[in-house]
Order: structure tokens, then C-alpha cells, then sequence
């Protein structure tokens, strides 16, 4: 079967992943990231379609689809969500969330990195992270949050968002996991760890979006009455 995964939650990527009907085995069939991290509306559909194309595939070939639901910006992970929902309503698949930072563990985990315990981070702008905090095999132990970099616990920081504050993690006594201080979470990745956790009989996530902060835009109150 073919799982279609999408993940905006910093950059708008998507992958087509190849596994068994019982979710095993699974691998990328095809994948597309891109670098920039405030055009997900313009490159993510016309990048699904590419994939699909490449592969000779078409909506009646995807089995399921797997999408990012965050944390991350509002307008970001609305392209990534609404286009997921958009596609397994046409299609006629299920749908499913995860924890776009998920895609980041399985990284570490995948090449024995991590120690006991690990944190990953990505740009939550602001002067913030998104952060959640994992086992050595990618279970999430806390999170996902979004704060300072200062307030994060004292453990090795993988991903992008490590990058930015490398004295603050320091002087709370965490530090820059090196080899992933430019790591996104990504699709593929996404994919694959959303497929072993199915394999396993691990329910995933709707798609309700982790904003983790208000909009800002507000609700006008009612108008002053003119004297």
C-alpha cells in the first residue's frame, strides 16, 4: 500500500511511503522538501502532484494519508492540513495526524543518536522553540511546548531550532546536538515513523493543529457608541 505524508510545520515537504497492509516494511517511494520556510501554499500541492506523477500513481492509489499537524506557525500548518484533509475527502482515504517533531526523533533514534533521553527543537520565532522531550526510542515523554530556549531541560537538543540559541541551551545546561543543527522535520520521516506506529498497533493523532500559541488576529469587540 501507498501512505501519502505531509508535514508544514517549518518546511513544506511530502513523501510517498511504500509499506505491507500491515504497515510493515515500510520505506520511501518518493519524497520533496523544500528549503523555504514561507511558501507551503505555493509548492505543496503542485509538489504532491509531481510525486505522483514520477511514480505513474494516482489518487486511487494512495491508501491512507498521514499529515503534520505541528507545533508550528497558523498559516503553515493550515497549507498542510487543509490539503491533507482536501486530498482523503476526494480520494475517499483515511486520514491521520502526528506530531510533526515525531518526524525529528525518528531521525535521531534511526542512527543510534540520543543517549538516555533527548530533546528536539525547531524555530518557533519569537526568540522561542518548539520543543518536545523523547525516550532513546522515540517515545515522547513530555511536550510538545514552546518557549525560550533558557527553559528547556538541561539534555542534548537536536534540530534547526538548536541552532539559533546555542549560549542560552548552554546556560541551561543543555546543548547543540551536533550533526542535526540544521535538521527539519520532514515528511519522509514522517511517514515512516507514522507507519511503524501503526504496524504496531499505536493509534495516531486527528488533525487537530498543535498552535501552541492564541492567533493573532483578534475578534474586533463591539463598536463605541458615537455621543
Amino acid at each position: 500500500m501507498i501512505i501519502l505524508a505531509i508535514d508544514t510545520s517549518a518546511i513544506a515537504s511530502a513523501a510517498l511511503i511504500r509499506c505491507h497492509e500491515s504497515f510493515r516494511d515500510a520505506a520511501v517511494l518518493a519524497s520533496f522538501a523544500t528549503e523555504d520556510t514561507r511558501s507551503h501554499a505555493e509548492v505543496l500541492a503542485p509538489g504532491i502532484r509531481a510525486l505522483l506523477a514520477e511514480q505513474e500513481l494516482t489518487g486511487r492509489d494512495i491508501a491512507r494519508i498521514v499529515v503534520g499537524v505541528g507545533p508550528g506557525p497558523f498559516t503553515g500548518l493550515r497549507s498542510g492540513i487543509v490539503t491533507g484533509r482536501a486530498l482523503a475527502f476526494a480520494w475517499g482515504v483515511p486520514l491521520d495526524g502526528m506530531m510533526s517533531l515525531d518526524a525529528l526523533a525518528w531521525d535521531v533514534t534511526a542512527v543510534g543518536a540520543g543517549g538516555s533521553e533527548f530533546l528536539v527543537a525547531i524555530d518557533a520565532r519569537r526568540k522561542e522553540l518548539y520543543w518536545a522531550r523523547y525516550a532513546n526510542d522515540g517515545t515522547v515523554l513530555d511536550g510538545p511546548h514552546v518557549t525560550a530556549p533558557g527553559r528547556v531541560p538541561g539534555l542534548p537538543v537536536y534540530g534547526a531550532g538548536a541552532a539559533l540559541y546555542p549560549s542560552q541551551l548552554e546556560d541551561a545546561g543543555a546543548s547543540v546536538a551536533p550533526g542535526f543543527d540544521s535538521a527539519q522535520p520532514t515528511a519522509a520521516s514522517l511517514g515512516l515513523s507514522a507507519a511503524s506506529r501503526l504496524a504496531a498497533g499505536t493509534p495516531l493523532r486527528d488533525t487537530t493543529p498543535l498552535y501552541l500559541r492564541e492567533s493573532d488576529a483578534q475578534v474586533p469587540g463591539p463598536r463605541k457608541r458615537a455621543l
